[in-house]
This record gives structure tokens, sequence and C-alpha cells, in this order.
């Protein structure tokens, strides 16, 4: 009796095996088969218009994005010129198209307008119908500042693809610097002339404090019985004031740094 029960019950583990097996088969079938039901092949919209391409997108759950116009001698005016993602890809519905519009053959000529001012080069292009891609600034040494050097693409170019021209503007050169040399042990005098001589300008000039003799320095371990410091006699004359001959100990800015042209010196003399 026990041999009998033993082989139903192994018949029925075998049973129940194979019935999970199935189950989870058919459960990754179905979920392929919902992936892959919602994938479409991109279709062609290369020389359709943008109505009949809207059409072919939308059918298949798509959408379409008219990202740039680009002018085509091959393709006419208002027609799509290329698309991405390319025709045949596989994608998901509700994915987004972008396509280029074509312009049709450039019907308008380049301007040159390189020697105009920034904004007469901009109403120029403006008013043939033309727009500024990018406009870059440079340093033209003899160059008068805020114009034209140089355009992309050039005066009169027949195979232009976008209608938009780059521009390259001058911009005013940075001031000349100048390093600033050592005046120290110099008189006041001497120094002014030659920073009147090179285009510069006398700053402040402050006396320095008179340097502090020896023996006059407090006395750190004086001791109690020492005799009380007696008070400075009062200076009978007014303090000493810049000279021509005073001579200079300090500067600003530093010997080394870089200033420019017209500049502020300020010295400390004694």
């Amino acid at each position: 009796m026990i041999l009998p029960n033993l082989r139903s019950a192994v018949r029925f583990t075998m049973l129940a095996l194979v019935l999970v097996i199935v189950a989870m088969v058919s459960a990754l079938t179905a979920m392929q088969f919902a992936i892959h039901g919602q994938e479409v092949a991109v279709p062609a919209l290369v020389g359709l218009t943008p109505t009949e391409a809207e059409r072919a997108v939308g059918g298949l759950g798509l959408q379409m994005d008219i990202e740039r116009q680009y002018y085509s001698p091959q393709i006419p005016e208002g027609r799509i010129m290329s698309q991405l993602p390319l025709p045949g890809t596989k994608v998901r519905r509700g994915w987004q198209v972008r396509v280029a519009q074509s312009l049709g053959p450039t019907r308008v000529a380049i301007p040159d307008v390189t020697g105009q001012s920034e904004h007469a080069a901009e109403l120029n292009i403006r008013r043939r119908g033309l727009d500024i891609a990018s406009m870059a600034l440079t340093q033209a040494p003899g160059i008068p500042p805020d114009q034209v050097l140089a355009q992309s693409p050039p005066a009169n170019a027949t195979e232009v693809l976008a209608p938009k021209i780059s521009l390259l503007v001058t911009v005013p050169a940075d001031p000349p610097a100048f390093v600033m040399p050592s005046f120290i042990g110099q008189t006041l005098g001497s120094a002014n002339r030659t920073l009147q001589d090179e285009g510069f300008k006398l700053g402040n000039v402050t006396l320095a404090p008179p340097p502090v003799a020896p023996g006059d320095e407090a006395n750190p371990v004086a001791g109690e019985n020492a005799p009380p410091a007696q008070a400075a006699p009062a200076p009978s004359q007014p303090p000493a004031q810049p000279s021509p001959a005073s001579i200079i100990v300090s500067q600003a800015p530093g010997v080394g740094q870089k200033i420019p042209a017209g500049a502020m010196v300020s010295f400390e003399v004694r």
C-alpha cells in the first residue's frame, strides 16, 4: 500500500512542476508580446510635406517635431529634408521623430558686412530675412573697435545651408601695462620728474616715522628703585614736511607690480 501512495505523490509533484513551468513560459510570452507589441518602425518622411509626415507618424502612434530649417537645392521648399531616428528604426509608441524642413534653394544673396559696425551689420542682415547665428569678439591692433572683421558664410555665397550669418567683431584692446620700477633711495623730486615724463601721477607723499635710536627703547627689567622717566621736552619747531630733497624709503605700488598707464604712485619719505 505504501508503494502505490508514493507513486501517486511523485506523479502529483511532477504534474504540479509542469504546470508551474507552463505558467512561467506563458507569462514571459505575454510580457514579450506586450513589450514588442508597443514597438513600431519609423516611416520614411524625407520628401513629404509636414501634413503628410504628421499623418504618417500619427497613424503609428508617434509624434513629430520640426526642429530646424535649411536651404536645399535638392528638396523642394516646405518638404522634409532629414529625420531622426532614421527610417526603419524600431521605437516605442509615443516616440518623437525630429525632422528638418527645406527652405528650397538659396534666394537671398549673402551681404558683405565686413567693415561695418555691429549694429549696422545686424540691420543689414535682418533686412534681407537672414539671422545672426553667432558673434565672436576679438582684439585687432590697428583696427577700431565695434567693427565686423570677418563673416561666415562670406559675401555672395551660393551654397548656404542655414539662413544665418556668423560675425567676428573687434573690441577695444586692453590698456598697456607697465612694470613698476624701484624709486627707493632716490629723491622725491627726481622720482616725480620720472613719473611725469612717463605719463604717471604722483600720489600721496607721507613722512616715515623716525628710526628708534639705540638706548631709547623701554627697559623691560627696570627695578622698582629706578628713577621715574622724565617727559620729553616739547618740540620747539613744527615737524618737517616732504620736500624735493626727501629720500624715498617705500612706494606703492610695490616694485615689480604691473600698473596701467596714468596710474598714481605714492611714496613714504624721510
